[in-house]
C-alpha cells in the first residue's frame, strides 16, 4: 500500500472516531468521561517523591491534557471533575493509592484542582481550531495550560497550605523552588508525549460543520 493511501486511511479513522464522538449521547459521553478519569487515576500512580518538598512528580498531566484534546474542553473537564469527586468518595486513584477530602486538602490539591481548568482550555482551543490540533501549535497550548493552568492554583494551594502547617507564609522563592522548579522538566516530557499522541489520534481537517458539542444528540 503507497504512502499516500495509509496516510489518507489514518485520516479517516480518526475523522470516523471524533465524529462518533460529538454524536454520542451524554450517557455515552459520561461513560467516556469516566474512562479517561480512570486513566487519570492510573497516571497517578507513576510518582516520584521529593525529599525537599511534599509535592511529588506523578503522571497526571499527560492524561488531563489527553482528555482535554480527545473528549473537548466540557467533557475533558468532566472527567477530571469525576477524578476529584471519584477520589473524594473514596476511590483510591490519588498518587499513592489515595483518597478523600484530606488528600484533596493537603499540599498537592490546588494542582489537582487545576487539571479541571486546564482540560477545558485546551479542549476549547482544540475543538475550535483545527491548526491547535497540530504539535508545532498544541505542545505550547499544553505548556502554556500546564504552567498556568495547573501551578497557579497549585502554587496558590501550596501558600496556604504551609501556613497553615507552620503558621507562617513562605517566600514566593521558597514556594516555586518547592512546588514548580523540580517539576519542569518532567512536565515538559509528559506534555510532549502527550501532544505528540493528541497529534496523532485528533483528525487535522473539518468534521461537516466541525466538530461542536452542540452537535450532539
Amino acid at each position: 500500500m503507497h504512502v499516500e493511501a495509509i496516510i489518507t486511511n489514518l485520516d479517516t479513522a480518526r475523522y470516523k472516531i471524533f465524529r462518533w464522538r460529538v454524536m454520542s449521547t451524554t450517557l455515552q459521553m459520561l461513560s467516556i468521561s469516566c474512562l479517561m478519569a480512570c486513566i487519570t487515576g492510573i497516571m497517578a500512580q507513576i510518582r516520584i517523591p521529593l525529599p525537599w518538598t511534599p509535592v511529588p512528580i506523578t503522571g497526571q498531566t499527560f492524561a488531563v491534557m489527553l482528555s482535554g484534546v480527545m473528549l473537548g474542553g466540557f467533557w475533558g473537564s468532566i472527567s477530571q471533575l469525576f477524578y476529584i469527586t471519584g477520589g473524594i468518595a473514596g476511590i483510591p486513584w490519588f498518587s499513592g493509592f489515595n483518597a478523600g477530602i484530606k488528600y484533596l486538602l493537603g499540599p498537592t490539591g490546588g494542582y489537582i484542582a487545576g487539571f479541571i481548568l486546564a482540560s477545558a482550555f485546551v479542549g476549547m482551543i482544540t475543538d475550535g481550531n483545527i491548526r491547535a490540533r497540530k504539535l508545532r501549535l498544541l505542545l505550547p497550548l499544553m505548556l502554556l495550560a500546564n504552567f498556568v493552568l495547573i501551578y497557579g492554583p497549585g502554587v496558590l494551594h501550596l501558600a496556604v497550605w504551609n501556613k497553615l502547617v507552620t503558621g507562617r507564609w513562605e517566600s514566593m522563592t521558597n514556594l516555586i523552588f518547592a512546588g514548580v522548579l523540580p517539576f519542569i522538566p518532567g512536565d515538559i516530557i509528559k506534555i510532549l508525549v502527550s501532544a505528540i499522541v493528541a497529534t496523532t489520534l485528533a483528525p487535522k481537517r473539518s468534521i461537516g460543520t466541525e466538530w461542536n458539542l452542540n452537535e450532539r444528540h
